[in-house]
């Protein structure tokens, strides 16, 4: 089974053929087909290829499934016994993907 490791909104995901992972948000249509350039490192069995820094002529396709937030985040700035209390709140967007080829 061949596995890679993509760079996408500034981290990076180990990734298989059939994979359902959350990306930052892409700008693509739910359906629509994405490709994924920047790939640092592609494995094959015993094989692999580690870019410099990235792989050349490797790419990884991906469809997208859907766009959404992800779970609020409560941010607190609290003093005790200072009457002061900030409260934030903050949610995620993100692209939920399903990969569908590695292309070495």
């Amino acid at each position: 089974m061949s596995y890679a490791v993509i760079k996408t909104g500034g981290k990076q995901y180990r990734v298989q053929q059939g994979d359902v992972l959350r990306v930052e948000l892409l700008n693509a249509e739910e359906g629509a087909n994405v490709k994924f350039d920047q790939v640092l490192l592609v494995g094959s069995g015993e094989t692999i290829t580690v870019g410099a820094p990235t792989v050349s002529g490797a790419t990884v396709t991906a469809t997208v499934r859907k766009h959404g937030r992800a779970d609020k985040v409560r941010i607190v700035k609290f003093r005790r016994r200072k009457h002061y209390k900030r409260q934030q709140g903050h949610r995620q967007h993100f692209t939920e993907v399903e990969i569908t080829g590695i292309n070495a």
